[in-house]
């Protein structure tokens, strides 16, 4: 059959269907006509039921059969065809029955293609229809809001709560922009302001609880082996008063040779038996005035403080500074005085002095425990330890020797062998060897543990100080240390610190925002590297400490371990220096530092340290100006020289005009140019100076316009280099 072929239709009146003259066309393929070959007038007796005892049955199964058949030819019609449906779209044309788009029997016998049926207009209305209509009593539903339950943390972005609460984080925005609030989808607000705003918003605010370990971290467990436990005690006092000599002297020991300058810098401890095998524990802290921090951290972990005072000295800026602190920690004070040994001793005096800082000796009718000691005698050592042992009964001193690990980090530093280590000082519980721990915002599992005298053990016990190794991170020194029964726990609580820490720094950061662009000092960047955390700690504050309307100190950098490449690009980037302190750069950064021409200053020594920041800084003040007036000269008439352009012919006043000199023209009381004496002619010769009286030709560097009667004031310009 041709394509063009066209194809005519016949329909008898037997199907009883009003059918007009129609042309489809299948997108250009094949086409027929459909003509009604009689007009189908319908008699009053179609609609009548003809007679007999089932018409209604007869018609109904008539009705049956015809749907039947139309259904199975459709079928058989869609299976014959090849082509997938509705690739093609029928075409109408001239005027078209809605009712004439439905395939009968009668087409899908005489017609090949016909690939779409479409929906009818009536089934389109009857379904609007249906929804539309509503049983009788049955009002329309309107939206309801959905009320959340939202967690509130610490801290939280303001496009993390609008997720929690299932809002627009724009409408947030709106909110607190009414509120004269400024802020984007990456501020953090605090948990005060996002329960207001949940609750605005109609939802249910639920502030997040902390981890069952961090709620009830500061309710201390005293359970199963309850005993007595050794007392640490805490040396301090001012520099060089001898407070590692007496220790050293204590346990027998040479600690003191090891420490650069002669001074503490690191927190040690340490453990002494007495003679009847009791234990005393000993922490030794620095007593320059750098390590402040130190020694308060020290005194927040400790029973009793030993002051060291100097016999031949007295009390001194630090040994003030260590009573404020362990009194402030609320624990008992024994005072040794040391260097007993010493002619020029003045034992007297200070225990008046000790008087005005509430510290009265027995033999005054006070309550203060005052011991005679020298460290390089070893006197009365004996003594020391039944007071501190005297002072320990009385305070009562418990702990749990078989409930969970629970203590405070002292020191912590990064070994290149081991790894991070810290120095833990146990508090309660015992600790074992495989323990999981949670320390700061870090965590691990014990691998090892060393004691004070570098002895591997494998449990550790209230008041006993050890070097653990195990942690995937270096602890802040001061952090509190605790057992957990799981790894998945000590995992979570981490997450948690971690999060708690990381939020904080951004609610500072974002309150600090506005106020960056304020400051207008000259900075200076600096990167500290040290062996250990207290150092760190102890240099970094220091450098805070120096203060300067014009200039300051910025810290982008305090960590431990050695100098490597990375500190050395970091300052080269940030135009810093890099300070050691007790470390040193590995041979890539050393080299690396050479070719970047990176300062880098290493120290162990912590008051130099100090000099060459401050050295530094005073490099960054403008220097001041001292001038210092020769002469002035007025100018009586000016020359035109070939050579040398336009001369002031000019006569001293008084002083002298010096060649080479700063100079200023002054016209009518104002000062209109500043600049440089070029030449100074005198009777055509050119000359170093003119003396008051005399006349002379006056050129100066870039200057032609003079006038008559300006003066020409000679000055010197001095510059003085300032200092912090």
């Amino acid at each position: 059959m041709d394509k063009d072929k066209k194809k005519t239709l016949t329909i008898s009146s037997d199907l009883k269907k009003k059918i007009d003259t129609t042309s489809i066309s299948t997108s250009g393929k094949k086409s027929f006509f459909v003509e009604k070959k009689k007009p189908f007038k319908p008699n009053k007796s179609f609609n009548k039921p003809s007679p007999g005892p089932n018409t209604n049955t007869d018609v109904k199964k008539k009705n049956f059969a015809r749907k039947f058949i139309e259904q199975q030819a459709t079928k058989d019609f869609i299976k014959k065809d090849n082509k997938p449906a509705g690739k093609s779209k029928l075409r109408l044309k001239g005027p078209v029955d809605k009712r004439d788009f439905k395939l009968t029997v009668s087409r899908a016998l005489n017609v090949e293609e016909i690939e779409i049926k479409q929906r009818s207009l009536a089934s389109v209305k009857r379904a609007r229809l249906k929804e539309k209509k509503k049983p009788d009593g049955e009002e329309k539903k309107e939206f309801k809001k959905v009320i959340r339950e939202v967690k509130i943390p610490e801290q939280i972005t303001i496009q993390e709560l609008s997720n929690r609460m299932a809002e627009k984080s724009s409408d947030i925005i709106k909110f607190l922009f009414n509120m004269k609030v400024v802020a984007t989808i990456n501020h953090n607000i605090d948990k005060d302001t996002a329960e207001y705003i949940v609750k605005e918003f109609g939802h249910k605010p639920i502030l997040e609880e902390k981890p069952s370990i961090e709620k009830n971290k500061s309710k201390q467990k005293f359970e199963g082996d309850v005993r007595n436990r050794p007392p640490v005690v805490t040396i301090m006092g001012h520099v060089d008063h001898g407070k590692t000599s007496l220790l050293d002297s204590l346990r027998d020991s040479n600690v003191v040779s090891v420490e650069h300058g002669g001074i503490t810098q690191h927190i040690g401890a340490y453990q002494v038996k007495t003679e009847d095998n009791k234990l005393i524990t000993f922490i030794d802290t620095p007593g320059h005035a750098a390590f402040t921090e130190m020694r308060a951290r020290g005194s927040k972990i400790t029973d009793i403080v030993i002051l060291v005072v100097a016999a031949d000295d007295g009390i001194k800026p630090q040994t003030v500074e260590a009573i404020k602190h362990a009194k402030a920690a609320k624990v008992p004070i024994i005072v040794a005085i040391n260097k007993c040994d010493l002619p020029e001793k003045n034992i007297s005096k200070i225990k008046n002095e000790m008087m005005q800082y509430e510290l009265i000796a027995e033999d005054l009718s006070g309550d203060t425990l005052f011991v005679e000691v020298s460290a390089l005698k070893k006197l009365n050592l004996d003594k020391l330890k039944e007071s501190i042992l005297l002072q320990s009964e009385i305070l009562d001193l418990k702990a749990s020797y078989n409930d969970k690990a629970a203590g405070v980090v002292i020191e912590s530093k990064i070994d290149k062998g081991k790894g991070p280590v810290s120095t833990i000082l146990i508090s309660n519980g015992k600790l074992k060897r495989g323990d999981f721990f949670i320390c700061g915002d870090t965590w691990g599992k014990i691998r090892a543990m060393i004691n004070y005298e570098g002895k591997t053990v494998n449990e550790a016990f209230p008041s006993m100080p050890v070097e653990i190794l195990g942690m995937n991170s270096s602890a802040y020194a001061g952090a509190e240390f605790m057992v957990t029964e799981t790894e998945d726990e000590a995992k979570k609580l981490s997450e948690f610190r971690s999060t708690s820490t990381a939020q904080n720094k951004n609610l500072a950061k974002d309150k600090t925002t506005l106020f960056e662009n304020v400051k207008e000092k000259d900075e200076l960047n600096i990167i500290i590297k040290s062996d250990v955390q207290g150092s760190s700690e102890a240099l970094k504050m220091a450098i805070n400490k120096i203060e300067h309307k014009e200039v300051e100190a910025k810290i982008i950098l305090s960590d431990i371990g050695m100098v490597n490449e990375t500190d050395v690009s970091l300052a080269k980037a940030s135009n810093a220096i890099l300070i050691g302190f007790n470390v040193k750069p590995n041979r890539e950064a050393k080299k690396l530092a050479e070719e970047q021409k990176v300062t880098v200053k290493f120290f162990n020594i912590i008051y130099e340290a100090i000099d060459h920041v401050e050295k530094s800084l005073s490099g960054l003040l403008e220097p001041d100006i001292k001038e210092t007036v020769l002469g002035s000269a007025e100018i009586q008439k000016v020359f035109k020289v070939s050579t040398a352009g336009k001369i002031a012919g000019s006569k001293v006043l008084n002083g002298e005009i010096r060649s080479k000199s700063k100079a200023r023209i002054i016209r009518d009381g104002v000062v209109v140019y500043t600049g440089e004496i070029l030449s100074i002619y005198r009777e055509k010769n050119q000359v170093k100076e003119v003396g008051t009286g005399f006349e002379c030709g006056i050129s100066i560097k870039d200057f032609i316009d003079f006038k008559e009667k300006d003066v020409i004031e000679s000055y010197l310009a001095e510059e003085i280099r300032r200092s912090i």
